[in-house]
């Protein structure tokens, strides 16, 4: 027997993608998306805001101390001395009060002479967080309480722009989030039962879907909003413009969800899964929807902005949700004045969290839809 190199088979190519699954491959893309994934964090926080909102405030939505009106914002500054010769490693200047002796109206100016110093996690105002614990430490304040802490200014009543602002994180991020899970809802079992069964079903459906997007939005936003009683509970209204929200933003989802379904009720993979005897709803949820889990997922979170955005003009418009709940919009509302635009222009600053949420929830939106598709290179 003669001496012949055997040839072995050649090495199978090791690569981790091959042989990953799903998820990890669609968290692998979504790494790679560099402003996704910031905007992402950004969003967490966000999130964590509004979870610990008493924490991080200085003091409660409702504090008010007519003594600053329109009070303008202060500066966090670092090291400094006071009078007495004290070193404080944070601090905000105090205020000076002037009264124009014509218009008789006060003015505030910072007084460099008076040094108030902030502390981390200071003794404050008591709170009942998530209505389940005791406490009065705040993340950030004046060492002293009582002292005058406006990071974004004060409002006509004197009230804290920055706190009401950390409150108001809480229900429009809720609004947002509890809205968009309602249409997703609706949208997937509307739209699949529209596909899915077609015939009478479907043009009832559709039909529904055009007669909601022939209404034009706004008057459609008031008539449904000026169902809602105004001497109703502020809870109840919050609960009635969030499924007046969700009543409206799921049509887009549903007809995308048809036109999924219409597409893939004849595929092979459909087919065989009818034939090994897999009940209508596992079809659906194992096979039909994780297919184009991309279109739900960016759908999903581009409606997310889009209700923050409707429950913002709706509480500027004056016919959503209503003081004394605190929103963004409900803030926003509260700056329409002439004195707001002239004098105070920090009241607009909840609208710059508006833009920073929206433009964080576009970006990861973007990054999850291209992420949703790993196979797509």
């Amino acid at each position: 027997m003669t001496d012949q190199a055997i040839a072995l088979p050649p090495e199978p190519i090791r690569n981790s993608d091959a042989v990953a699954g799903q998820w990890k491959l669609i968290w692998r893309r979504f790494c790679r998306h560099r402003l996704a994934l910031a905007a992402g964090v950004v969003i967490f926080l966000i999130y964590l805001v509004a979870l610990f909102a008493e924490v991080l405030a200085p003091v409660s939505s409702q504090t008010y101390d007519s003594r600053y009106t329109y009070a303008p914002p202060q500066q966090l500054r670092f090291a400094g001395y006071d009078t007495a010769g004290r070193f404080h490693p944070l601090y905000v200047n105090g205020y000076s009060m002037k009264v124009d002796p014509i218009a008789l109206s006060r003015t505030y100016v910072p007084d460099p002479a008076v040094v108030i110093p902030v502390g981390f996690f200071v003794k404050g105002e008591p709170y009942r967080l998530w209505g389940l614990f005791d406490l009065d430490r705040h993340l950030i304040g004046p060492a002293e309480a009582g002292k005058p802490f406006y990071l974004f200014g004060a409002d006509r009543l004197g009230r804290d722009v920055f706190s009401r602002t950390v409150h108001g994180t809480r229900i429009s991020m809720s609004v947002g989030l509890i809205g968009v899970a309602i249409s997703l809802i609706l949208g997937i079992i509307l739209g699949g039962i529209s596909g899915l069964y077609g015939g009478w079903v479907d043009d009832v459906i559709q039909r529904s879907i055009e007669l909601i997007n022939s209404i034009p939005t706004i008057p459609l936003w008031m008539g449904l909003a000026a169902a809602v009683p105004i001497s109703a509970d502020p809870i109840l209204v919050y609960l009635w413009i969030t499924v007046i929200l969700s009543l409206i933003g799921w049509t887009d989802l549903a007809r995308v969800v048809r036109g999924r379904f219409l597409s893939l009720k004849t595929e092979d993979f459909v087919i065989a899964a009818h034939l090994d005897g897999c009940s209508r709803m596992r079809i659906i949820w194992r096979h039909m929807v994780p297919s184009f889990m991309s279109h739900i997922i960016a759908s999903v979170t581009l409606a997310i902005p889009t209700m923050i955005l409707a429950e913002t003009a709706l509480s500027f418009l004056g016919i959503g949700l209503r003081p004394p709940v605190v929103s963004w919009g409900v803030l926003l509302q509260e700056a329409q004045n002439i004195l707001a635009v002239s004098s105070a222009p920090w009241l607009f600053l909840p609208g710059l969290a508006v833009i920073v949420t929206v433009l964080a929830l576009n970006f990861l939106g973007d990054g999850l839809r291209d992420a949703a598709d790993p196979y797509e290179y």
